[in-house]
């Protein structure tokens, strides 16, 4: 997490300015979409929570769950700026087309609360994880702190974590920036909810922005699809991408839960979506801090520059994927920033 995003911004001791403000999914790095405010639970609120998947509206069983679903008409409610977190889970809310918020830990957990689904049990808060992830990058080599200092990881803030993201659109925006510019990515996603929007038969829950349910989308043909501008095989891929999630292979539930490792094999197990793809997501949408992505050519070349290697001399060498570092080389020196990197 932080050991990546200080080599790939800073590119160490090369210079990548405004090139990584945004990562391919269209998310910014530097957290100016963060808008997080505080909630309030009331008595009331707490007997409204359900869980995803298993409908039950126990509010005690709700407060012992390490992950929860805020239903719908409480959904808009604000996300806390301080709740339960650590560094092998998923730390960002998560929200389902229908309109609810899926949390690894409901606030209010005491830390040491012991984890019931197999999610490891947080042990730190939203805001105090970004801290102890510095302090450990530096721990593990001074060198850190000047870069730290330099490119401050507003993602990770409290309020960077506060920001809601919806897997499921996240992932097909993923999908649709493949091989085109920005500009062009965001002309198709723009012409894609302009289509479905108007052939949708529901509206939004209300607070929430339009973006076609996985449902809807499964339900269309690919030569539809095509009109938002998609070349074949990304309909395709978006449609697949839409029938693992309505028909309950993929949920938000699931990308709270499972490990690292099992993230990335169940969405690389998805056609159009790569293992480059999916760590990207698992990093800056889900907010999982130990995302290492070892074939990304800004990765390797700042590991690369950091430990003392002529990257320009490199360049020129043939080394396939791994140019300026073998994936080995990589996972060795990086072990010790685990599980922050």
């Amino acid at each position: 997490m932080a050991l990546k995003r200080r080599l790939r911004s800073a590119q160490l001791l090369e210079t990548v300015p405004t090139s990584l403000s945004k990562n391919p999914a269209g998310h910014v790095l530097q957290g100016d979409r963060s808008s997080a405010r505080v909630l309030t639970k009331s008595k009331t609120d707490v007997d409204s929570i359900d869980i995803e998947e298993f409908g039950n509206p126990q509010a005690k069983r709700a407060r012992l769950k390490p992950h929860t679903a805020i239903s719908a008409n409480h959904a808009s409610s604000s996300v806390p700026l301080d709740r339960p977190a650590g560094p092998f889970t998923t730390n960002a809310p998560l929200t389902t087309p229908r309109g609810s918020r899926v949390m690894a830990y409901a606030p209010g957990v005491a830390e040491n609360s012991p984890s019931i689904t197999g999610v490891p049990r947080p042990t730190t808060s939203t805001s105090q994880i970004l801290d102890q992830a510095c302090a450990h990058l530096i721990q593990a080599d001074a060198r850190m702190q000047s870069w730290i200092e330099k490119y401050p990881c507003q993602m990770f803030s409290a309020e960077g974590l506060a920001e809601e993201i919806d897997p499921f659109q996240s992932l097909c925006s993923s999908i649709m920036a493949q091989q085109v510019s920005g500009a062009a990515a965001k002309s198709i996603k723009n012409k894609f909810i302009g289509l479905l929007k108007e052939a949708a038969l529901e509206t939004p829950p209300t607070g929430q922005s339009f973006f076609p349910s996985p449902a809807q989308i499964s339900s269309c043909e690919v030569s539809f699809l095509r009109k938002a501008g998609l070349s074949t095989r990304k309909a395709e891929y978006i449609k697949a991408l839409a029938e693992k999630f309505a028909n309950g292979d993929l949920t938000a539930t699931m990308l709270v839960e499972a490990s690292d490792e099992e993230i990335l094999e169940k969405l690389t197990a998805v056609r159009g979506l790569g293992l480059w793809s999916v760590q990207m997501f698992a990093c800056f949408a889900l907010k999982r801090t130990d995302i290492f992505s070892t074939g990304d050519l800004g990765v390797q070349r700042g590991m690369a520059a950091f430990i003392g290697k002529d990257v320009k001399k490199l360049k020129t060498n043939k080394g396939g994927k791994w140019k300026y570092m073998s994936e080995k080389d990589m996972l060795d020196f990086s072990a010790k920033f685990a599980p922050y990197r």
